[in-house]
């Protein structure tokens, strides 16, 4: 019986190797890049009304998002062009 315990232990431990070693790893979002990529996508997309967030924003909630996105999967450099048109 110990010969099967010690078999499939291996077994798990040669597995969870293999698994660790495909996975990727994605760089960790900072408080730094997250304020800065906030404050580049408000400034790109500014609100339609001052003080009214009921209102959205002028070039469109999605657009802002993807913006966002773009931004934070950069690491807070974003290319001010990729901006889509209002």
């Amino acid at each position: 019986m110990p010969a099967k315990v010690k078999f499939w232990a291996m077994l798990i431990a040669i597995s969870c190797v293999v698994f660790e070693q495909m996975t990727e790893q994605a760089p960790a979002l900072t408080v730094e890049v997250a304020k800065k990529c906030n404050a580049l996508a408000a400034k790109a997309f500014p609100p339609r009304e001052i003080g009214n967030p009921a209102a959205g924003v002028i070039g469109g909630g999605k657009n802002r998002q993807k913006y966002y996105r773009e931004c934070i999967e950069n690491e807070g450099n974003v290319d001010h062009n990729s901006k889509e048109a209002k």
